[in-house]
């Protein structure tokens, strides 16, 4: 069966930095766009960025833009999420995703499979 295993997550202070990490299993991985998402509290689950199935394209929401950056193995069925000058407004639990298509899209229902999610935690 498919699998997405996040790691990396965790607790640090503003300006930092964390990368994560998406190892997939049991999927052709190189025709899934892959996504990150995340979800805090209270709030709706949203696309944080998303690489298409050669990584020759990405997309990024406005607020993570300069920061952060997404990246794909296709020879290692992985996908990461470098994360800089974090904010304490980057505090959710972060979800790798997977969406079979040819273009990104962007909404979470698009996407067909989810890992267990990560959380990170930055403190001001």
């Amino acid at each position: 069966q498919v699998q997405l295993v996040e790691s990396g997550g965790g607790l640090v202070q503003a300006g930092g930095s964390l990368r994560l990490s998406c190892a997939a299993s049991g999927l052709t991985f190189s025709s899934y766009v892959m996504g990150w998402f995340r979800q805090a509290p209270g709030k709706e689950r949203e696309i944080v960025a998303a690489i298409a199935r050669s990584g020759g394209s990405t997309y990024y929401i406005d607020s993570v833009k300069g920061r952060f950056t997404i990246s794909r193995d296709n020879a290692k069925n992985t996908v990461s999420l470098q994360m800089n000058s974090l904010e304490p407004e980057d505090t959710a639990v972060y979800f790798c995703a997977a969406d079979l298509t040819w273009v990104i899209r962007t909404t979470a229902g698009s996407f067909d499979f989810w890992g267990q999610g990560t959380q990170v935690t930055v403190s001001s």
